[in-house]
């Protein structure tokens, strides 16, 4: 079996990173480095070859579970846990952190979830909320699926609203179809929640909607539409 120990010292993996950066390596190269050992007849790049082609694009990675990559053969406990912990990591390098987000705009708003949404498969309702400078004080999960208001009811919203003494709230949902242009439903759903965060003193800030590297505010969309 050749391994990694039978390469030339300056084409191995770990190495190469200390020489050239991690930027130097491959894909299935940085998988290597954290899998460290591979399986039977396999090195470690061959065992992190094999788990690339078993998704059909890396993102998947990120909404695998451990008993979903022990599957793969070669992958025990261990290598699978080593893997979402690495992943979790970099996308918590890559966020700002929430305590001292100020959202001043539907960017921030994009910059602060992008990494959680704009790669999921389903459609996902998270709110925001925000204290009186903006700052935002806490993020909730409150919906997964089609946007729907028969399905939605403002007051699972607005109950974290007042537990969280929020000013105001956003919403923000995203569109794996990659086309932020917002539906009928996506219109009348901001519309109800508008409605009812008048009536609570809870304003409604804006709805943005995120789609794939792009973002609409619904907000602006209304305003333009007028």
């Amino acid at each position: 079996m050749y391994t990694i120990k039978d390469m030339p010292r300056n084409e191995r993996p770990r190495e190469r990173l200390m020489l050239l950066g991690p930027k130097s390596l491959s894909t299935y190269e940085l998988i290597a480095i954290l899998l460290r050992i591979g399986y039977r007849n396999q090195s470690a790049i061959d065992l992190a070859k094999t788990i690339i082609n078993e998704t059909n694009d890396l993102s998947e990675l990120r909404d695998k579970t451990v008993k979903e990559l022990v599957k793969i053969k070669g992958i025990g406990n261990t290598k699978a846990i080593t893997l979402l912990a690495a992943i979790e990591l970099g996308e918590r390098v890559l966020k700002p952190t929430p305590e001292k987000s100020q959202i001043c705009s539907p960017n921030d708003v994009y910059q602060l979830l992008k990494y959680d949404m704009m790669n999921l498969q389903q459609e996902v309702l998270v709110a925001l909320f925000l204290d009186v400078k903006s700052n935002l004080i806490a993020k909730k999960k409150i919906f997964i699926g089609s946007l729907n208001q028969s399905l939605i009811h403002p007051r699972e919203v607005f109950k974290f609203a007042v537990k969280y003494s929020a000013y105001s709230i956003i919403l923000v949902h995203n569109h794996p179809s990659g086309d932020p242009e917002p539906s009928i439903q996506d219109i009348e759903v901001t519309k109800r929640f508008t409605e009812a965060g008048n009536m609570l003193q809870i304003s409604l800030l804006d709805h943005v909607i995120i789609a794939g590297e792009k973002y609409l505010s619904i907000k602006e969309y209304n305003e333009e539409t007028c």
